[in-house]
């Protein structure tokens, strides 16, 4: 009779397998504060899907636009000036 043995997976992890460098985390961290208005946005936008704005509705959203915007700005002038790679 023959024996059966399981054959072993690899032991290195793959590409897939490992987690975030430093220096990926580093960049997330860099762009958190551009994440956080997007979801601020995001978060606002779902509101609106179900009621016509009203006028507050519509400052709330102009303002989460305008902070999208201001750190996209923000972002790029970091990353211009060697602040982020």
């Amino acid at each position: 009779m023959k024996s059966i043995a399981a054959v072993q997976a690899v032991v290195t992890a793959d590409e897939y397998d490992r987690g975030p460098t430093a220096a990926e985390l580093d960049a997330i961290e860099t762009e958190m504060p551009l994440i956080r208005a997007e979801v601020e946005l995001l978060d606002v936008r779902i509101a609106l899907l179900d009621r016509a704005p009203n006028e507050l509705d519509k400052r709330r959203l102009r303002k989460a636009l305008h902070r999208v915007l201001s750190e996209r700005a923000a972002l790029a002038n970091r990353v211009t000036d060697g602040e982020a790679a």
